[in-house]
């Protein structure tokens, strides 16, 4: 059984390379050809959708597994046709030929699929309403790959990082090594979910007994904002060795931090449905922290 992942350099795509290992062989793709740690790999370039049906008949892979997209949030907003290009037409594109070849495709999607004004974690069924182009052109993703009719499982997250990668945690442990004082974002909260679960609760929904299909929230359980996440990414690092003292984090609104494209508010997922279809325990958030800070300290 040979599994196909594009987009192997990314966060959750290399991590699924580690977890995906047991099922068979895994074949990657990047868009250079290459991957981090220098092996090549097959090229796939979602800025050019119309080339990924050659690619996929030349390797005829059994399971397909989409972790590539574009994820450059405030860019999008100046480059809306770019964004709708890898994160709507080239899933709708692999989806069309994994429904045509009766090949289960695994795809992920995002909470800025929703407009952040919820109190309550959203449910899967919840109506979307994306406040930018990035959420807009996952959503159309989404859309797309259930359109084509095959077997697909959609997994949506949220506020992933890893010990590797461009990504919060990295950022903060840079910076707070450097600063007595930083000023995170405290009036938007989500949950903070590490690429290897991701890939980890992947692995297993796709050896279920089962033929499922639809559409699940993936992310770690519990909530935190932004401020609450580095301080105790601060917290985890000092105990673990990996920073000398923890610098002072302010606090801030979002109205102190401008972008050029507005976040959600309010990003916490419901994944109870994953759990209880997969049979699968979701951890704490700050529990995946200590294990990515542990991963670190370690290095």
């Amino acid at each position: 059984m040979t599994v196909l992942v594009f987009g192997g350099n990314g966060q959750v795509g290399r991590e699924l390379l580690r977890a995906l290992a047991p099922l068979g062989p895994v074949i990657a793709t990047t868009r250079s050809g290459t991957l981090a740690d220098g092996r090549a790999c097959e090229v796939a370039d979602f800025d050019s959708p119309e080339g990924l049906p050659t690619l996929l008949d030349r390797l005829q892979p059994s399971i397909v597994v989409n972790a590539a997209a574009y994820t450059a949030v405030d860019k999008a907003e100046q480059e809306p046709e770019a964004a709708f290009r890898a994160n709507a037409q080239a899933p709708g594109v692999i989806a069309q030929w994994c429904a045509a070849h009766d090949v289960p495709m695994v795809h992920y999607s995002t909470d800025y699929v929703f407009d952040g004004q919820g109190t309550a974690p959203y449910a899967e069924d919840h109506a979307t309403a994306p406040l930018g182009v990035y959420g807009s052109s996952k959503r159309d993703g989404e859309e797309a790959v259930r359109a084509a009719g095959g077997r697909h499982l959609i997994f949506r997250t949220a506020w992933v990082y890893a010990s590797h990668g461009s990504n919060f945690l990295r950022t903060m442990l840079r910076v707070g090594a450097e600063r007595d004082e930083l000023r995170v974002v405290a009036d938007q909260i989500g949950t903070p979910t590490p690429a290897a679960l991701i890939a980890d609760v992947t692995a297993q929904a796709l050896q279920h007994p089962g033929q499922l299909s639809g559409t699940w929230h993936l992310t770690a359980s519990g909530q935190t904002s932004w401020h609450g996440f580095a301080e105790a990414i601060f917290a985890e690092a000092v105990a673990a060795g990996v920073l000398a003292k923890a610098p002072n984090v302010q606090a801030i609104s979002s109205a102190e931090y401008p972008t050029s494209a507005k976040r959600p508010a309010w990003s916490v997922l419901d994944n109870r449905k994953l759990q209880r279809d997969f049979g699968i325990t979701l951890p704490a958030w700050r529990e995946g922290l200590r294990h990515v800070i542990a991963e670190i300290a370690n290095a």
